[in-house]
């Protein structure tokens, strides 16, 4: 085999060895490509999970503050009740000196 043949050799071989190596690298791309869009479709749904999450919560506020139950008007009355004897008690005070 002559020196030229023997570099042939050597280059078809390194040229069949990178289209290997070339392969391997496009089906790891493609993997990781594949990871990265399953990753950005989880963060998606997450996403979208946390934003329903928050419109449940205000929407649970919002009601929670429109609900007045019996137990606390009575409970508001009282203290309401309280503030203006307080008041009265201050004014009575007040004119007596």
């Amino acid at each position: 085999m002559s020196a030229n043949e023997k570099t042939i050799n050597t280059f078809a071989t390194r040229v069949r060895q990178m289209i290997l190596k070339f392969d391997e690298v496009k089906q790891e791309n493609a993997e990781l490509y594949a990871k990265v869009d399953e990753r950005d479709a989880k963060i998606k749904a997450l996403e979208e999970k946390l934003a329903q999450a928050q419109s449940d919560y205000d929407s649970l506020k919002m009601a929670k503050m429109m609900t007045i139950s019996d137990n606390d008007m009575e409970a508001t009355q009282k203290r309401i009740a309280k503030l203006i004897r307080d008041v009265n008690k201050c004014i009575t005070l007040l004119g007596e000196k």
